[in-house]
Protein backbone atom coordinates (compact mmCIF):
# COMPACT_ATOMS: atom_id res chain seq x y z
CA UNK A 1 0.00 0.00 0.00
CA UNK A 2 1.12 3.02 -1.03
CA UNK A 3 2.24 5.72 1.67
CA UNK A 4 -0.24 8.44 2.23
CA UNK A 5 0.77 11.89 1.04
CA UNK A 6 0.03 14.92 2.66
CA UNK A 7 -0.21 18.35 2.64
CA UNK A 8 2.01 19.95 5.09
CA UNK A 9 1.38 23.43 6.78
CA UNK A 10 4.30 24.74 5.23
CA UNK A 11 2.79 23.85 1.84
CA UNK A 12 -0.19 25.03 2.65
CA UNK A 13 1.87 28.41 3.83
CA UNK A 14 3.21 28.63 0.13
CA UNK A 15 -0.28 27.99 -0.90
CA UNK A 16 -1.41 31.41 0.66
CA UNK A 17 1.67 33.80 -0.22
CA UNK A 18 1.24 32.83 -3.63
CA UNK A 19 -2.56 33.20 -3.23
CA UNK A 20 -1.69 37.07 -2.83
CA UNK A 21 -0.28 37.46 -6.18
CA UNK A 22 -3.61 36.06 -8.07
CA UNK A 23 -4.39 38.99 -9.79
CA UNK A 24 -1.13 39.13 -11.02
CA UNK A 25 -1.97 37.45 -14.43
CA UNK A 26 -5.98 38.89 -14.47
CA UNK A 27 -6.96 38.43 -18.22
CA UNK A 28 -10.33 39.05 -20.18
CA UNK A 29 -10.02 35.52 -21.13
CA UNK A 30 -10.27 33.08 -18.42
CA UNK A 31 -9.56 36.24 -15.74
CA UNK A 32 -7.73 34.93 -12.00
CA UNK A 33 -6.87 31.48 -13.33
CA UNK A 34 -3.31 32.34 -14.12
CA UNK A 35 -2.85 33.47 -10.29
CA UNK A 36 -5.25 30.82 -9.27
CA UNK A 37 -2.69 27.91 -11.09
CA UNK A 38 0.43 29.71 -9.80
CA UNK A 39 -0.71 29.81 -6.09
CA UNK A 40 -1.68 25.74 -6.41
CA UNK A 41 1.87 24.93 -7.82
CA UNK A 42 3.69 23.62 -4.71
CA UNK A 43 0.71 21.13 -4.18
CA UNK A 44 0.28 19.96 -7.32
CA UNK A 45 4.20 19.40 -7.01
CA UNK A 46 3.91 17.63 -3.93
CA UNK A 47 1.27 15.35 -4.60
CA UNK A 48 1.71 14.47 -7.73
CA UNK A 49 5.46 13.07 -8.92
CA UNK A 50 4.84 12.29 -12.85
CA UNK A 51 5.06 15.05 -15.48
CA UNK A 52 1.97 13.55 -17.09
CA UNK A 53 0.00 13.84 -13.29
CA UNK A 54 1.11 17.45 -12.82
CA UNK A 55 0.97 18.81 -16.24
CA UNK A 56 -2.91 17.31 -16.19
CA UNK A 57 -3.17 18.79 -12.32
CA UNK A 58 -1.71 22.39 -14.21
CA UNK A 59 -4.30 22.26 -17.27
CA UNK A 60 -7.13 21.75 -14.60
CA UNK A 61 -6.48 24.39 -12.53
CA UNK A 62 -6.20 26.80 -16.33
CA UNK A 63 -10.03 26.76 -16.46
CA UNK A 64 -11.79 29.90 -15.73
CA UNK A 65 -11.90 31.48 -12.51
CA UNK A 66 -12.55 34.89 -10.91
CA UNK A 67 -13.82 35.89 -7.22
CA UNK A 68 -12.91 38.68 -5.13
CA UNK A 69 -8.90 37.63 -4.26
CA UNK A 70 -9.48 37.65 -0.80
CA UNK A 71 -12.52 35.31 -1.00
CA UNK A 72 -10.60 32.97 -3.13
CA UNK A 73 -8.61 31.47 0.28
CA UNK A 74 -11.32 28.89 1.68
CA UNK A 75 -12.16 27.80 -2.01
CA UNK A 76 -8.23 27.57 -2.06
CA UNK A 77 -8.17 25.03 1.01
CA UNK A 78 -11.42 23.06 -0.30
CA UNK A 79 -9.58 22.66 -3.55
CA UNK A 80 -5.77 21.57 -1.87
CA UNK A 81 -8.36 19.20 0.06
CA UNK A 82 -9.95 17.86 -3.22
CA UNK A 83 -6.56 17.47 -4.90
CA UNK A 84 -4.57 15.55 -1.57
CA UNK A 85 -7.54 13.05 -1.78
CA UNK A 86 -7.42 12.47 -5.81
CA UNK A 87 -4.04 12.06 -5.29
CA UNK A 88 -4.29 9.56 -2.70
CA UNK A 89 -6.44 7.19 -5.30
CA UNK A 90 -10.15 8.73 -3.83
CA UNK A 91 -12.70 8.96 -7.01
CA UNK A 92 -12.21 12.93 -7.47
CA UNK A 93 -12.60 14.06 -10.89
CA UNK A 94 -12.04 16.97 -12.67
CA UNK A 95 -15.40 18.25 -13.20
CA UNK A 96 -16.13 17.76 -9.38
CA UNK A 97 -13.20 20.45 -8.72
CA UNK A 98 -14.11 22.59 -11.30
CA UNK A 99 -17.66 22.63 -10.11
CA UNK A 100 -17.00 23.16 -6.10
CA UNK A 101 -14.72 26.29 -7.48
CA UNK A 102 -17.62 27.63 -9.99
CA UNK A 103 -19.66 26.90 -7.44
CA UNK A 104 -18.37 28.71 -4.44
CA UNK A 105 -16.47 31.72 -6.59
CA UNK A 106 -19.73 33.48 -7.31
CA UNK A 107 -21.39 33.37 -3.92
CA UNK A 108 -18.47 34.58 -2.08
CA UNK A 109 -17.53 37.26 -4.63
CA UNK A 110 -20.51 39.01 -3.16
CA UNK A 111 -18.79 38.82 0.75
CA UNK A 112 -15.20 40.52 -0.23
CA UNK A 113 -16.55 44.10 -1.26
CA UNK A 114 -18.78 44.60 1.38
CA UNK A 115 -16.36 43.63 3.84
CA UNK A 116 -13.00 44.19 2.89
CA UNK A 117 -13.59 47.45 0.56
CA UNK A 118 -16.56 48.97 2.06
CA UNK A 119 -15.76 48.26 5.76
CA UNK A 120 -12.54 47.32 6.62
CA UNK A 121 -9.86 49.81 4.31
CA UNK A 122 -12.42 52.98 4.71
CA UNK A 123 -12.29 52.40 8.56
CA UNK A 124 -8.88 51.58 8.50
CA UNK A 125 -8.17 54.44 5.81
CA UNK A 126 -9.86 56.94 8.11
CA UNK A 127 -7.88 56.08 11.38
CA UNK A 128 -4.99 56.47 9.22
CA UNK A 129 -5.83 59.78 7.65
CA UNK A 130 -7.05 61.24 11.31
CA UNK A 131 -3.40 60.65 12.64
CA UNK A 132 -1.74 61.65 9.55
CA UNK A 133 -3.70 65.20 8.97
CA UNK A 134 -2.48 66.01 12.89
CA UNK A 135 1.18 65.29 11.74
CA UNK A 136 1.54 62.08 12.98
CA UNK A 137 3.64 60.01 10.60
CA UNK A 138 1.87 57.02 12.47
CA UNK A 139 -1.03 57.26 10.10
CA UNK A 140 0.05 55.79 6.74
CA UNK A 141 1.69 53.14 9.11
CA UNK A 142 -0.96 51.81 10.98
CA UNK A 143 -2.90 51.93 7.94
CA UNK A 144 -0.76 49.88 5.99
CA UNK A 145 0.24 47.26 8.82
CA UNK A 146 -3.33 46.84 10.40
CA UNK A 147 -4.27 46.13 6.60
CA UNK A 148 -1.92 43.77 5.95
CA UNK A 149 -2.55 42.49 8.78
CA UNK A 150 -6.34 42.06 8.64
CA UNK A 151 -6.45 40.53 5.03
CA UNK A 152 -3.44 38.04 5.70
CA UNK A 153 -4.73 36.73 8.89
CA UNK A 154 -8.27 36.11 7.18
CA UNK A 155 -6.81 34.43 3.90
CA UNK A 156 -4.47 32.42 6.11
CA UNK A 157 -7.20 31.29 8.33
CA UNK A 158 -9.97 31.14 6.03
CA UNK A 159 -7.86 28.90 3.63
CA UNK A 160 -7.29 26.59 6.47
CA UNK A 161 -10.90 26.56 7.49
CA UNK A 162 -11.74 25.74 3.54
CA UNK A 163 -9.08 22.80 3.85
CA UNK A 164 -10.47 21.27 6.60
CA UNK A 165 -13.96 21.47 5.26
CA UNK A 166 -12.92 19.92 2.23
CA UNK A 167 -11.15 16.96 3.76
CA UNK A 168 -14.15 16.55 5.61
CA UNK A 169 -16.41 15.91 2.54
CA UNK A 170 -14.47 14.07 0.76
CA UNK A 171 -14.96 11.51 3.64
CA UNK A 172 -17.91 9.93 2.63
CA UNK A 173 -17.29 9.40 -0.62
CA UNK A 174 -19.34 6.34 -1.23
CA UNK A 175 -22.46 8.08 0.21
CA UNK A 176 -22.48 10.68 -2.53
CA UNK A 177 -21.89 13.83 -0.51
CA UNK A 178 -19.14 14.81 -2.97
CA UNK A 179 -21.31 14.51 -5.40
CA UNK A 180 -24.33 16.07 -3.71
CA UNK A 181 -21.81 19.09 -2.62
CA UNK A 182 -20.98 18.90 -6.82
CA UNK A 183 -24.34 19.28 -7.89
CA UNK A 184 -25.64 21.74 -5.45
CA UNK A 185 -22.38 24.41 -6.16
CA UNK A 186 -23.59 23.65 -9.90
CA UNK A 187 -26.93 25.11 -9.84
CA UNK A 188 -25.91 28.00 -7.11
CA UNK A 189 -23.41 28.65 -9.74
CA UNK A 190 -26.10 28.75 -12.27
CA UNK A 191 -28.54 31.10 -10.24
CA UNK A 192 -25.49 33.58 -9.65
CA UNK A 193 -25.03 33.72 -13.15
CA UNK A 194 -28.53 34.33 -13.77
CA UNK A 195 -28.54 37.12 -11.66
CA UNK A 196 -25.68 38.91 -13.16
CA UNK A 197 -27.09 38.73 -16.77
CA UNK A 198 -29.28 40.98 -15.73
CA UNK A 199 -26.97 43.19 -13.88
CA UNK A 200 -23.94 43.22 -16.64
CA UNK A 201 -25.24 42.29 -20.15
CA UNK A 202 -27.08 45.76 -21.71
CA UNK A 203 -28.61 45.95 -25.15
CA UNK A 204 -30.25 48.91 -26.28
CA UNK A 205 -32.29 48.38 -30.00
CA UNK A 206 -32.61 52.01 -31.21
CA UNK A 207 -35.25 52.07 -33.93
CA UNK A 208 -38.00 54.06 -33.46
CA UNK A 209 -41.20 52.01 -33.46
CA UNK A 210 -43.71 54.71 -32.86
CA UNK A 211 -44.50 58.25 -31.79
CA UNK A 212 -47.58 59.31 -30.20
CA UNK A 213 -49.29 63.18 -29.86
CA UNK A 214 -50.15 63.44 -26.21
CA UNK A 215 -53.17 64.94 -25.12
CA UNK A 216 -52.75 68.55 -23.40
CA UNK A 217 -52.35 68.03 -19.71
CA UNK A 218 -50.77 64.61 -19.77
CA UNK A 219 -47.16 66.35 -20.29
CA UNK A 220 -45.31 69.36 -19.09
CA UNK A 221 -46.34 72.03 -20.17
CA UNK A 222 -42.45 74.08 -20.29
CA UNK A 223 -43.38 77.13 -21.50
CA UNK A 224 -46.23 77.61 -19.16
CA UNK A 225 -43.79 77.31 -16.13
CA UNK A 226 -41.50 80.28 -14.58
CA UNK A 227 -38.05 79.49 -14.79
CA UNK A 228 -38.09 80.39 -10.74
CA UNK A 229 -37.35 77.95 -7.57
CA UNK A 230 -41.18 77.76 -7.06
CA UNK A 231 -41.72 77.04 -11.21
CA UNK A 232 -39.09 73.45 -10.82
CA UNK A 233 -40.67 72.66 -7.74
CA UNK A 234 -44.19 72.62 -9.72
CA UNK A 235 -42.31 70.95 -12.62
CA UNK A 236 -41.01 67.95 -10.35
CA UNK A 237 -44.19 67.76 -8.78
CA UNK A 238 -45.75 67.17 -12.54
CA UNK A 239 -43.16 64.55 -12.92
CA UNK A 240 -43.09 62.68 -10.13
CA UNK A 241 -47.22 63.04 -10.91
CA UNK A 242 -46.62 60.61 -14.21
CA UNK A 243 -46.80 63.64 -16.75
CA UNK A 244 -44.76 63.19 -19.81
CA UNK A 245 -41.61 65.86 -20.40
CA UNK A 246 -42.64 66.42 -24.02
CA UNK A 247 -45.71 66.31 -25.88
CA UNK A 248 -44.81 63.03 -28.16
CA UNK A 249 -44.29 59.81 -26.96
CA UNK A 250 -41.65 57.79 -28.57
CA UNK A 251 -41.41 54.12 -28.41
CA UNK A 252 -38.49 52.27 -29.41
CA UNK A 253 -38.37 48.61 -30.00
CA UNK A 254 -36.18 48.45 -26.94
CA UNK A 255 -39.32 49.39 -25.13
CA UNK A 256 -41.40 46.83 -26.84
CA UNK A 257 -38.76 44.39 -25.66
CA UNK A 258 -38.78 45.00 -22.16
CA UNK A 259 -42.67 45.61 -22.33
CA UNK A 260 -43.08 42.14 -23.24
CA UNK A 261 -40.16 39.98 -21.58
CA UNK A 262 -37.51 42.48 -19.56
CA UNK A 263 -33.91 41.04 -19.61
CA UNK A 264 -34.55 38.66 -22.76
CA UNK A 265 -32.21 39.97 -25.44
CA UNK A 266 -29.08 39.90 -22.80
CA UNK A 267 -30.35 36.33 -21.95
CA UNK A 268 -30.21 35.26 -25.16
CA UNK A 269 -26.59 36.50 -25.84
CA UNK A 270 -25.56 34.99 -23.10
CA UNK A 271 -26.98 31.54 -24.12
CA UNK A 272 -25.37 32.06 -27.46
CA UNK A 273 -21.84 33.12 -25.74
CA UNK A 274 -22.60 29.92 -24.19
CA UNK A 275 -23.49 27.53 -26.74
CA UNK A 276 -20.31 28.71 -28.94
CA UNK A 277 -18.28 28.11 -25.86
CA UNK A 278 -19.38 24.56 -25.77
CA UNK A 279 -18.66 24.45 -29.96
CA UNK A 280 -15.19 25.18 -28.46
CA UNK A 281 -15.10 28.64 -30.12
CA UNK A 282 -12.43 30.74 -28.50
CA UNK A 283 -13.75 33.92 -25.88
CA UNK A 284 -11.11 36.04 -27.47
CA UNK A 285 -13.10 35.58 -31.09
CA UNK A 286 -16.24 35.58 -29.36
CA UNK A 287 -15.24 38.91 -27.94
CA UNK A 288 -14.16 40.65 -30.57
CA UNK A 289 -17.30 39.79 -32.65
CA UNK A 290 -19.48 41.52 -29.88
CA UNK A 291 -17.00 44.32 -30.37
CA UNK A 292 -17.33 44.36 -33.91
CA UNK A 293 -21.27 43.54 -33.79
CA UNK A 294 -21.57 46.85 -31.33
CA UNK A 295 -19.35 49.22 -33.13
CA UNK A 296 -21.67 47.93 -36.61
CA UNK A 297 -24.96 48.31 -35.01
CA UNK A 298 -24.43 51.50 -33.12
CA UNK A 299 -23.17 53.13 -37.12
CA UNK A 300 -25.94 51.85 -38.48
CA UNK A 301 -28.29 52.84 -36.20
CA UNK A 302 -29.84 49.56 -34.81
CA UNK A 303 -27.76 49.50 -31.07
Amino acid sequence: MAEKIELTKKDRLSVAWRSTFIQGSWNYERMQNGGWCFAMIPAIKKLYKSKEDRSAALKRHLEFFNTHPYIASPILGVTLALEEDRANGAPVDDVAIQGVKVGMMGPLAGVGDPVFWFTVRPMLGALGASLAMGGSVLGPIIFFVAWNVIRWAFMWYTQEFGYRAGSKITEDLSGGLLQDVTKGASILGMFVLAALVQRWVSINFQPIVSRVQLDQGAYIEWDKIPMTGEGLQKAFEQVNSGLALSPIKVTSLQNNLDELIPGLVPLLLTLLCMWLLKKKVSPIVIILGLFVVGIVGHVIGLL
